[in-house]
């Protein structure tokens, strides 16, 4: 029997893994999987593979990691393969032109958000820290610019006021895993149809900067709260106690107001470690010292405790 769709897959984090196992799983025909060259890591520098090798070479299917993608190399190889489809997530590579016509179909792209809004690299990061509601997957078919192609399907999700960027990146992995099988479904029905973005309403979504992660005190409990969970685990949120580099995990917004400036400490308790913010103030629950491990409040406070009065961040 024939297979549905040859389709060369893109990826390289742990997000392209899911719909690279349910491609697998919907028996498409998948002649080779691109993801970036294996990156040196650690204290050793060991060179690590991308997750999407890892996975890919379980599946049984072949990997080709190209530095660049746009070498006659490249081109030629996929001309070759004749495929019907491209799917890409959070591959790392930029595709020319070139490039995204050879598929005869489409090429494909799994997008973390619901387009036209947080186009760019960190999508996830940016729904928790607007304080969005909801947020979601978009397929969509590719062209040279940023995520601006035309829309094929979405699928939506809200954002719980306890997401972290973890959480929302599982599951939105998930989504998007069920949301190319909905997409190749729609395509062998014919029940496809493409819909251009409004470009009018278009955000966007930078990379991040592990200097993104610091806090800013003078930020209202509400979006403190956002940063410190978007940025978990990676940048990973942090400030400074007496100029030493603290993480903070978890955090919870309070309504309690101090005449204090924005940053210092006005109370420790068996509840966290309560900060002084904008219009507000906010209750370190979890962090880690510079050479420690992840502790709630309560437990670091033991080993340091923190005098009423103290400035972070200064």
């Amino acid at each position: 029997m024939k297979k549905p769709f040859k389709i060369v897959f893109m990826g390289t984090p742990d997000f392209s893994v899911p719909p690279l196992r349910a491609l697998a799983a919907y028996d498409c025909d998948i002649p080779l999987v691109i993801t970036m060259p294996d990156r040196p890591k650690g204290r050793g520098r060991k060179l690590v593979p991308p997750p999407v090798k890892t996975a890919a070479l379980e599946l049984g299917l072949e990997v080709f990691q190209p530095e660049s993608m746009r070498s006659d190399e490249v081109r030629d190889r996929l001309l070759a393969l004749k495929p019907d489809l491209f799917v890409v997530v959070a591959f790392g590579h930029k595709l020319s032109q070139e490039i995204l016509d050879i598929p005869r179909i489409y090429p494909i792209n799994i997008h973390a958000s619901l387009l036209p809004y947080h186009r760019g690299s960190s999508p996830i990061h940016t729904a928790i820290l607007n304080l969005d509601k909801e947020t979601g997957i978009t397929t969509m078919v590719m062209d040279k610019d940023l995520d601006t192609g035309d829309m094929l399907l979405t699928s939506t999700t809200p954002i719980h006021d306890d997401d972290t960027g973890e959480d929302l990146h599982d599951r939105l992995a998930v989504m998007g895993a069920d949301l190319i099988i909905e997409t190749l479904d729609a395509i062998a029905g014919g029940r496809l149809t493409r819909t251009p973005q409004d470009h009018d309403k278009a955000t966007l979504a930078p990379m991040l900067k592990k200097s993104d992660g610091r806090i800013d005190w003078t930020l209202t409990p509400e979006k403190i709260s956002a940063v410190v969970r978007a940025m978990t685990p990676w940048p990973g949120a942090f400030t400074f106690i007496e100029g030493k580099r603290i993480k903070v995990f978890r955090v919870a917004p309070n309504e309690t107001r101090s005449d204090a400036k924005p940053g210092t400490v006005f109370l420790c308790d068996d509840e966290g470690i309560h900060v002084a913010a904008g219009n507000g103030s906010v209750t370190i629950l979890e962090l880690q010292g510079a050479s420690g491990k992840r502790l709630t409040a309560a437990e670091f406070l033991r080993g340091k405790p923190i005098e009423p009065g103290t400035v972070l961040d200064a």
